[in-house]
């Protein structure tokens, strides 16, 4: 913060500066919640495909027959929703809320499904946003849980903050499309991820590349992009997206579980192989 005299006894603000036992933000998990990991998927910038990259890994984890959950913390440009068909409301008792299950059991928590008219514009300043982010996690009973996946707002502004420093999180997917001017914003994000010691386990190129309709030859349009990048940050898994108007089709149509292939398969067997150092 500017002119921090690191002095937190006096100061309201959540910043890494804090030392002690003041650094602890976390949050307590719902009583009826059991979360064995919890990954964010986070991007630099918006339309790099972070929604889709966080329900193909929900979708995923589910078709292996884990227990799934799916938090939609854009909370001023929610997706998920509409994603994978989701019209109902979440319901409450009055100590909890509950989260919607799609149609394949995935449990899914979005402001969407706070709010009757879905079209009507989250204005809402940061600390409010922020506190309903810490309500997804403390009110919210998502029952046993195996993985649960945050689709992140861009950037690395007041939710990104929260969601580090509130839940327990075991690590980050970064997500980024293959221009040049990318590796920058990737750069950004995982120096947040490193501030608030949280792990960067891969990096997804979104519209990496695509196969010829005619011959079948894998082209990559903007070159190949961002592994070397993965390599250079220290980031230990790469994985790759095509360019395939058939799943931009299928979530606008509410179906995104329906999606044919193995897209990011292997990425996916890494994060549930994956447990985080003690």
């Amino acid at each position: 913060m500017p002119d921090c005299d690191h002095n937190c006894s006096a100061c309201g603000e959540e910043c890494p500066s804090r030392t002690g036992a003041q650094t602890d933000f976390h949050v307590q998990a719902n009583p009826l919640s059991h979360v064995k990991k919890v990954f964010a998927v986070v991007s630099g910038k918006g339309g790099v495909g972070k929604s889709m990259t966080a329900s193909l890994l929900a979708v995923n984890a589910r078709r292996k027959g884990l227990n799934v959950a799916l938090v939609d913390a854009d909370l001023t440009g929610p997706s998920i929703p509409k994603a994978f068909g989701i019209s109902e409301m979440a319901t409450s008792d009055e100590t909890n809320l509950f989260p919607v299950r799609s149609r394949t059991g995935i449990e899914t928590m979005s402001v969407n499904l706070l709010m009757e008219d879905p079209a009507a514009p989250v204005v809402w300043r940061g600390p409010v946003l922020s506190g309903l982010i810490q309500q997804f996690w403390k009110d919210v009973a998502y029952g046993d849980i195996d993985e649960l996946y945050i689709d992140m707002p861009p950037g690395t502004g007041d939710v990104p903050l929260t969601v580090f420093q509130s839940l327990p999180i075991d690590g980050i997917i970064v997500v980024t499309s293959p221009q040049e001017l990318v590796s920058l914003i990737v750069e950004k994000a995982v120096r947040m991820a490193n501030m608030m010691n949280i792990p960067v386990l891969a990096l997804v190129e979104n519209m990496a590349y695509f196969d010829c309709p005619h011959c079948g030859e894998r082209l990559y349009p903007y070159g190949k992009g961002n592994e070397e990048e993965a390599k250079r940050l220290g980031i230990p898994f790469y994985a790759s997206l095509p360019i395939d108007p058939k799943l931009a089709k299928l979530c606008d149509e509410g179906a995104i579980e329906s999606f044919e292939g193995d897209y990011l398969a292997d990425l996916s067997d890494y994060l549930h192989a994956y447990e985080k150092a003690a």
